[in-house]
């Protein structure tokens, strides 16, 4: 096709192209004056063939041709007169003389016209008369068409004058600074159409049916010419709107001047009238307009008859083009509002904004053609459904920049070597794709070349290009002569400054245009000279125009106004922070708020750069340092804008800007809190936008992901890509992507050196393109997956393809999904898979093709099984391929194929050829060839229409294939799966106890062969019914290893249940039956339950006929043993369960009391039954007792469980009253009403029994009832009536029963709505009764209420009371009620709201004839009481104080008091009552304390404040008692003094064994003193002294006391900053303290030698029960040490190493010391790195601890498979009651293990795992169980734990 606007002839003939259909259809109308005419222009030789020629319209068309072939001159003589002569359609008539011209026919031509010719024209033609004195029809014609004909000639010659050449001030400088006029340098631009294109197209067609989805070509932009830009795609008469939008310098506005000089030039004939209008020359305008007033005011005005001119126009609006230039710059708003509602007038004045709405809407000029360029953004609304042609200029793509560097330098000689140097310069190449940036560039290397002709060095980025071009500007201007830079600068600093005032001026107020008035007379000189600013005419209105400046382009103008902020000593950091900011830039995601600021952000970033330090220094006159402070203010604010959260568009302008500053720190910066992904969606990118995100990219030090998603790119941005270096994962996704942009990919991909995935998805790239993209990936060995998902490859060369994925060794995955692969090609796929080498698996199933392979190692790790290690060096490594052809269409004739494929393959892992078409006769012939087909797992049938003769194959194949060991078919789910053993070289070991064998196989067997695998067989959900039964046992019968046998879901009944039952004996492995779902009555219900009598190997039977029906069965496993019989040598199969009990549940069913007994008198004949579960039945009363009367008769029964059955109060009774008909009976437990449970012992002795109702709505009217029950039970140990509503009456019943029954036991009542006066109702009783030896009670959520009785004399008579909320009168109720209780012996109350009064009151009451009474007070008061005043209270108690503790953080008070054999006289009350008047109660108050406390023995002190008077009543009263032998002072405050009085008062505690400065603050400094007192302490036993300030010097001071304490038992100096020298002077001490029991010295800092000092002082210590070491930093070196000593501590219980750094060296010399500690009981390793390796040692050792209660090993590293291995100790540990895994990595598999093992631990009581599950159990047995955030998981570990406790 030729190139449009070539020239003027083939413009002309375009234009009679046009004209002709329509000048055919008048022509033939008028045949003869066409002839006639034809012969003034035509010889007459060429028209004497017409005569042949009898229809009219074919000699019309001769003639036509024939004109046209005369010539242009012939054919515009011939169009004016027709247009002169006839009366043509006004259209027509405009469009011939738009090209032949308004020419009459000159005088020659008239005088040789034939007069007759003019006689004979027809109607509709004028003829020609010469009139004087009227008007000629020809004369009128000419009136009318004079006025549109000049002014279309007026506007021709305005747009050849504004338009033909560039127009700028200072013309003469202007032709120096172009080499080329810009008519001459133009080049065609790279217009590309969008899709968006054919909106309004697609929504304005009617729907026709279902939308469909859009073609792949409507989905890619495409090319196109400016030609094409007017072509016609909409109807005659509607208005075509073009939009077309580009880049900044792009030549948008270049290009419509360029169409309007073609348009002047004829080149459009199309178009009769063009009008260009410019937004920023529109700004200006302040009023409304008319139409009229905006084409002739502001564009031309026709020099006469306006009116009629502008009439012409609104006839003719469809021949009429309105360009408007630069929609971004339109200052101001542009909505759907500006449209005008209803269709205007023309005359109606209005705004631009509406103007030009009302015109792209057509409601204005309707049929004309509006084209409108802006920079990229948000359409208005109103636009987006009014375009009917968007396009994108992109500029120029590479060859574009050669024709133009070719064109401007083609004077010059050194023109090859400047193409040259662009096109080895990628950064370079990629700025010149945007026009005005090539212009810049150009200009540069035309200036450097002329001066340095070989060496040329051009700037690297966009500003210091802009720098360069203004300096070369002024250096030609004024040469070389003014001198260097820095001389053309100071001469024109001025200048340059008011320059940058006015752009920056102009942005701000978003002013374009500037007039006169604006602009220094120097600055407009400067600019003029320099060829900065155009020069032009405004029109505001039709008066004068005014002229008017602008900036030759508006980059331009952003330049100098960032310019303006760097230099101008006006401008702050904070100003210059304010406008650098890209959140101002956006509102939206692709909306600019600051409009004209589109490079701007850019050319300031540039400006920060340190190459344009020194002309910014020169230019602002400033020093470095003024300079450097406002770059570093950009480059700061461009590294925080990267740590905020941009879009791609953002993320595009700030990588721009990183690239401008050319700085590596601040781009790596940037580059590091990117996120390490960059996503770019729908939005096109540039070579030159591709760059600087490359540039960024290679900055970071991380490895990042680049994902372009619908991004409009072209080839070159690929180039550009090729030098990341730092991209790991590449990710296209875009239908435009096809084989030119594969092959174009495939080049730059070597460049990427870290690339490991690649992604080309959504494209239309064919085989070809995936042939070539897999050729270059082939040499890029670092990639490790390709993704090529929906493209058009149907037919890949697949041998070729996976040669080449072969030969990449980290390739890991290929994803060829949702190309419409052919049948061929997936079986060739296959094929060529299970040949490659590090192929691993195929996965297709419909659209889904993906290919894996083995990644870098490319070989499968083979087994450490302990056989084969010695003959490790001949194993070969064995990959494992899966192969998965799934809903590919396969059918039988297919099947010999993939026999071929499976075959070729040793190494299948698993096939799945599921959802295809093999049927019966496909699979028959895949399973005949299975013996020679490697598969290691499984092989997938399914849904492959198989019948149950296909069903009978798969069968078969169990005694055919020895591999097959499991086959699952369900006929309705059409599921077929067979399941393989892994291969014998890789198994494990086979059990000691070999598999049976039958007799008939031993018989014709050798005795030694090797036992074949157990089978299992799944036939569920088939609809088989008996009938089928013989058919499918005739093939069950020929395997003789099946193990589990499943007939789920199907249609037996009971005559195939009795069917299959007489068949099961054959069957001699079978652990497993299932009969699910199978239609059984409740006749089958007894026959299975009699089955238990004649099959002795069933181990559990489980019966449901609920709404789902369950019938499964397990059997015992049978071992062979050998005759020893001579004669015979088979092998005796026998059941081995000789000392297992045996299991029978019935659930869900509705069965009567004679069901009942027939059940019973069934099961009692079963031997070695131990569990009967009848849950969910609906037994009534009656069913339930004769159940139970059948319970002596089950004699090895050891549990009963009655589930989800509503018991009536009466039933309760009886299962209560069981304790009397069954002596085994050792608990009854119903809960809830619903839930009964009756544990059995193993023998009839007399042993405590337990009852438990909990839960179960008891009231006052059953408990008469259910006391005459318990009342004839005599060995009761339990009686738990907990959550039942017995309240104060039923309590109070209850209580007059238990006195009249001499019984040991505990009561529980809690939650029984009991009040106070319940409560003091019991209290009486207890005071009263003297078997009732303690009382507990909680009035709070909590609800306790226990009371435990004893019919044996007991000393201890125990009161707790807690949370009560008595009142006052209950309180005096309670005090009086005490006083009756001489023998108690603890009496504990805590927050009962006792006042300190009361508390008085009670110790006055509280008396006792002999021994010690223990009184604690926990009330809020004790913590706000001074010592002095709570002494006070101490001293009203009765009886001799022997104990004093106080806790003010708990508020605890606790007395000890001993009570004399007599009472004390009464004088002796009336003077100690004498004392304690006020005036002489001070006085005589420490002789009162000193006289009641004489026989003190523990004086606890915790959390309290000591004044002096009561440090100095500590000191000389309390301590110096003669009998105190505990003193504890810690946490408290005392002053500094007081401490040393303190320490000095301890050396009169002669008698003390136990002393407590625990959290005292204690220095060095005290420390000679305390040893001093320790001198006078020959019994300390314990010292305590933790968390103090002791440090090295303190302790070893302390340690030369400690030698002479020879019974001392317990040292804690935990938390006491000791070091070395301290811990080596104690552990010299520690050899002789052959007594010690306990030590604590965690928290402290030795170093590795002094802990392996400390350690083997230790092992001297044989008597050490207790060794806390945490938080000491020991390495291995010491804990491999202390592992070493562990076997010399035999008496060790606790042992504490959290929060040490123990490696799997020191974990297992630990675990080997475990064995010998036979007493441990806790062991605490939180937070030591224990991890899975180390588990197993570790594990190991905890099985040879018999003593263990409590393990911690919390904030660990244990995975799943340390909780298997820890889980496989806890069976052996049956004391074990914390299990503490808070914090580990353990998933759901080893918490379910955990949780199965636990399950055997009889005492275990608290658990806590990673899977934050907490479990706190109430006393061992009868547990109620809690969680907190429980996961499944969580609810399996329940669920086990409960049903241990349940069995036990």
């Amino acid at each position: 096709m030729q190139p449009p606007f070539q020239n003027d002839d083939l413009d002309l003939e375009a234009a009679i192209a046009r004209a002709r259909p329509q000048l055919l259809e008048f022509l033939s109308h008028h045949p003869n004056w066409l002839l006639t005419t034809s012969r003034r222009f035509l010889p007459g030789m060429v028209l004497n063939g017409l005569d042949g020629i009898t229809d009219h319209k074919g000699k019309v068309s001769v003639l036509l041709d024939l004109l046209e072939k005369a010539g242009p001159a012939t054919w515009k003589q011939f169009a004016q007169s027709l247009c002169m002569e006839c009366n043509l359609p006004l259209d027509l008539e405009i469009l011939l003389l738009s090209f032949a011209g308004e020419g009459n026919l000159s005088q020659k031509q008239e005088a040789h016209t034939d007069v007759s010719a003019w006689s004979s024209v027809p109607k509709g033609f004028a003829q020609r008369r010469h009139c004087s004195n009227s008007v000629s029809h020809k004369d009128v014609k000419q009136q009318r068409l004079d006025s549109p004909v000049k002014y279309q000639h007026l506007l021709i010659d305005s747009v050849r004058q504004r338009y033909g050449s560039r127009r700028s001030a200072g013309a003469a400088a202007q032709e120096q600074t172009q080499p080329l006029a810009f008519n001459q340098a133009f080049v065609n631009l790279v217009i590309q159409q969008s899709k968006a294109s054919r909106l309004k197209e697609r929504t304005d067609k009617p729907r026709e049916g279902v939308a469909s989805a859009p073609k792949p070509e409507e989905c890619a932009d495409t090319a196109m010419k400016v030609s094409d830009l007017f072509r016609s795609v909409v109807p005659s008469g509607t208005t075509k709107v073009i939009f077309l939008f580009g880049k900044p310098g792009t030549g948008k506005t270049m290009l419509m001047h360029w169409i309007c000089q073609k348009w002047a030039e004829g080149a459009l004939p199309q178009f009769l009238f063009t009008f260009l209008f410019e937004f920023r020359q529109l700004n200006l305008l302040k009023r409304k307009l008319t139409l009229k007033e905006l084409l002739f005011d502001l564009f031309l005005q026709p020099e006469d008859s306006p009116d009629a001119v502008f009439q012409y126009l609104l006839e003719n609006a469809s021949h009429t083009l309105i360009i408007f230039d630069g929609l971004d710059e339109f200052a101001a708003n542009m909505d759907m509002s500006s449209s005008s509602k209803g269709r205007p007038t023309p005359t109606s004045p209005m705004s631009i904004s509406k103007l030009f709405a009302d015109l792209c809407h057509g409601k204005l000029l309707p049929g004309c053609t509006v084209l409108v360029t802006s920079r990229p953004k948000r359409l208005p609304d109103f636009l987006l459904n009014t375009v009917d042609l968007l396009a994108e200029i992109w500029g120029f793509d590479h060859e574009k920049v050669e024709e133009y560097v070719s064109r401007y330098f083609h004077r010059y000689s050194f023109k090859e070597q400047a193409i040259a140097h662009l096109k080895n310069n990628t950064k370079l190449l990629s700025m010149c794709l945007i026009p005005a940036l090539c212009y810049v560039v150009c200009i540069c290397l035309e200036y450097l070349l002329l001066k340095h002709q070989m060496s040329v060095e051009l700037p690297q980025t966009m500003t210091q290009f802009y720098i360069k071009m203004l300096l070369i500007f002024i250096n030609k201007q004024q040469g070389e002569h003014v001198g260097g830079e820095e001389a053309q600068l100071n001469c024109n600093r001025k200048a340059i400054l008011g320059l940058c005032d006015l752009a920056l001026k102009g942005l701000e107020d978003k002013k374009l245009v500037f007039y006169v008035g604006d602009i220094p007379e120097h600055v407009k000189e400067f600019a003029s000279l320099h060829g900065l600013l155009t020069v032009f005419e405004v029109k505001t209105n039709g008066s004068c125009p005014e002229t008017g400046y602008a900036f030759v382009h508006l980059s331009l103008q952003e330049f100098f106004a960032a310019l303006c902020l760097m230099v101008s000593k006006r401008v702050d950091k904070n100003y210059l922070k304010k406008k650098f900011s890209l959140k101002s830039k956006w509102t939206l995601k692709n909306e600019t708020k600051t409009e004209f600021m589109e490079s701007f952000h850019i050319f300031l970033s540039g400006l920060s750069s340190k190459e344009c330090r020194t002309f910014l220094m020169l230019l602002a006159e400033q020093d470095e340092a003024w300079v450097q402070d406002k770059q570093d203010t950009i480059l700061q604010s461009l590294k925080k804008l990267a740590a905020t959260h941009l879009t791609g568009p953002k993320v595009i302008e700030l990588c721009h800007c990183t690239f401008e500053t050319q700085d590596l720190k601040v781009a790596q910066h940037i580059a590091s809190l990117l996120n390490f992904k960059y996503e770019f969606k729908n939005f096109r990118l540039t070579p030159l936008d591709m760059s600087a995100l490359v540039f960024v990219i290679n900055s970071g030090q991380h490895l990042t992901y680049l994902d372009f998603a619908g991004c409009l790119m072209d080839i070159d941005c690929l180039e550009v890509l090729a030098g990341c270096e730092n991209v790991e994962h590449l990710s296209f996704r875009s239908r435009r992507c096809g084989d030119d942009f594969a092959a174009a990919l495939s080049k730059s991909l070597q460049g990427m050196g870290s690339l490991k995935k690649l992604e080309l998805t959504g494209g239309s790239m064919t085989a070809e393109g995936m042939t070539n993209l897999v050729q270059a990936s082939s040499q890029c060995l670092q990639l490790e997956e390709i993704n090529l998902q929906d493209n058009r490859i149907r037919d890949p060369e697949v041998k070729r393809v996976m040669d080449l994925f072969s030969r990449m060794e980290k390739l890991k995955k290929i994803d060829l999904s949702s190309n419409d692969l052919s049948l061929n090609a997936v079986l060739l796929l296959a094929k060529e898979v299970v040949m490659c080498q590090n192929a691993t698996e195929l996965h297709v199933r419909k659209d889904t093709v993906i290919i894996y392979f083995s990644g870098p190692s490319g070989k499968v790790p083979r087994s450490l099984h302990l056989r084969w290690e010695e003959k490790k060096e001949h194993v070969t490594p064995t990959r494992h391929v899966k192969l998965c052809l799934q809903d590919c269409s396969l059918s039988s004739q297919h099947a010999e194929e993939i026999i071929a494929i499976l075959q070729s393959c040793p190494s299948l892992s698993e096939v799945d050829l599921s959802g295809n078409k093999l049927g019966d006769e496909g699979c028959s012939c895949l399973l005949e060839s299975l013996t020679w087909i490697s598969i290691s797992k499984q092989l997938d049938l399914s849904q492959n229409h198989l019948s149950v003769n296909g069903i009978c194959s798969l069968l078969k194949s169990v005694n055919t294939c020895q591999k097959v060991v499991e086959v699952q078919v369900s006929h309705c789910c059409e599921t077929a799966v067979l399941r393989f053993t892994e291969d014998t070289e890789f198994s494990s070991l086979p059990p000691r106890e070999e598999p049976v064998f039958s007799t008939d196989d031993q018989q014709n067997g050798d005795e030694n062969q090797t036992p074949s695998a157990s089978k299992k067989i799944r036939l569920t959900d088939s609809r088989f019914q008996a009938s089928d039964l013989e058919k499918l046992c005739a093939v069950l019968k020929e395997c003789n290893s099946i193990s589990e046998l499943d007939l789920s879901y199907n249609h037996l009944g009971d005559e195939g249940l009795l069917q299959l039952f007489r068949f099961l004996p054959n069957l001699k492995m079978l652990r497993s039956l299932k009969l699910n779902d199978n239609q059984i009555s409740l006749n089958s219900v007894f026959f299975l339950a009699q089955s238990l009598s004649t099959l002795e190997h069933i181990k559990t039977m489980n019966l449901s006929l609920g709404h789902m029906q369950v019938v499964h069965l397990t059997f015992w496993e049978r071992i062979r043993v050998r005759s020893t019989s001579r004669w015979r040598s088979s092998f005796l199969v026998h059941p081995k369960h000789e000392a297992k009990g045996r299991c029978f549940r019935l659930k869900d069913c509705r069965v009567g009391p004679e069901d009942v007994t027939r059940l019973c008198h069934i099961l009692a004949q079963c031997p070695q039954l131990t569990e009967i579960d009848l849950s969910g039945n609906s037994l009534s009363d009656q069913s339930i007792e004769r159940l139970l009367s059948f319970l002596p008769y089950l004699c090895h029964l050891t549990l009963l469980s009655i589930r989800n059955t509503t018991f009536s109060p009466s039933c309760m009774v009886l299962l209560i009253n069981s304790v009397n008909l069954c002596e085994r009976i050792r608990m009854v437990e119903v809960r809830s009403s619903k839930n009964a449970f009756l544990h059995l012992g193993a023998s009839m002795r007399s042993q405590k029994t337990s009852c438990r109702l909990t839960d179960c709505a008891i009231g006052q009217g059953q408990i008469d009832e259910l006391c005459r029950v318990l009342e004839q039970h005599g060995w009761l140990a339990e009686v738990d009536l907990s959550r039942n509503q017995l309240g104060d009456e039923g309590l109070r019943c209850l209580l007059d029963h238990l006195h009249q029954v001499p019984v040991t036991c505990s009561l529980n009542l809690s939650h029984n709505r009991i009040s106070q006066d319940g409560v003091l109702h019991l209290i009486n009783a207890f005071a009263t009764s003297g078997n009732t030896t303690e009382v507990q009670v909680s009035l709070c959520s909590k609800a306790t209420l226990i009371i435990k009785l004893t019919s044996r004399d007991d000393p201890r008579k125990i009161l707790r009371l807690s949370e009560c909320n008595f009142q006052p009168e209950h309180l005096e109720k309670l005090c009086l009620l005490l006083e009756k209780c001489t023998g108690l012996t603890e009496y504990i109350s805590s927050n009962n709201n006792m006042t300190v009064q009361a508390a008085e009151r009670l110790l006055h009451s509280l008396r006792k004839n002999l021994g010690p009474l223990k009184i604690s007070i926990e009330e809020p008061w004790v913590g706000k009481e001074s010592i002095t005043n709570l002494l006070e209270l101490a001293v009203q108690a009765c009886g001799n104080i022997t104990e004093i503790t106080i806790c003010k953080e708990k508020t605890l008070f606790q007395l000890g008091v001993k009570f004399p054999h007599c009472l004390e006289k009464v004088e002796s009350v009336v003077s100690r009552l004498h004392l304690y008047k006020p005036g002489i109660k001070h006085a005589c108050f420490s002789q009162r304390v000193l006289e009641k406390c004489a026989q003190l023995q523990k004086l606890r002190w915790s959390h309290v404040e000591l004044h002096n008077d009561e440090a100095e009543m500590l000191v000389r009263i309390l301590l110096p008692l003669p009998e105190l032998k505990k003193f504890g002072l810690t946490s408290s405050s005392i002053m500094p003094t007081g401490i040393d009085y303190l320490i000095t008062g301890l050396q009169n505690c002669q008698a003390i064994e136990e002393l407590n400065l625990g959290y005292m603050e204690l220095s060095s400094a005290a420390i000679p003193k305390l040893v001093l007192g320790f001198r006078e302490m020959p019994s300390l036993k314990r010292l305590i002294l933790n968390h103090n300030n002791i440090s090295n010097d303190g302790c070893s001071r302390l340690t030369e006391a400690l030698r002479n304490m020879r019974y001392m038992e317990e040292i804690n100096l935990s938390h006491n900053n000791i070091g070395d020298p301290g811990l080596m002077n104690l552990a010299a001490v520690l050899l002789e303290m052959q007594n010690l029991k306990r030590i604590d010295l965690s928290g402290n800092s030795p170093s590795p030698a002094g802990g392996e000092k400390l350690m083997e002082a230790l092992a001297y210590c044989k008597h050490i029960e207790e060794l806390l070491l945490s938080r000491n930093v020991f390495g291995d070196r010491t804990a491999v040490k202390l592992a070493l000593c562990l076997p010399h501590m035999t008496n060790l219980r606790i042992l504490h190493l959290s929060e040490n750094d123990l490696g799997e060296e020191s974990i297992h010399a630990l675990s080997e010391g475990l064995p010998c500690f036979e007493q441990l009981r806790k062991i605490d390793l939180k937070l030591c790195g224990v991890t899975d390796d180390a588990s197993k040692s570790l594990s190991h050792g905890f099985r040879q601890c018999p003593s263990m209660e409590e393990i911690i090993l919390s904030w660990n590293a244990l995975g799943d498979g340390g909780a298997q291995e820890l889980a496989s100790a806890l069976p052996g540990m049956e004391k074990l009651k914390m299990l503490d895994l808070e914090k580990n990595r353990i998933g759901t598999r080893g918490a379910t293990k955990l949780a199965e093992e636990l399950a055997k631990c009889p005492e275990i009581q608290f658990i806590r795992s990673g899977l934050q599950m907490q479990i706190f159990p109430a006393p061992i047995r009868g547990r109620v169980w809690q969680q907190k955030a429980a996961s499944s998981c969580t609810e399996r570990c329940l669920d086990a734990l409960s049903s241990s406790q349940l069995s036990r």
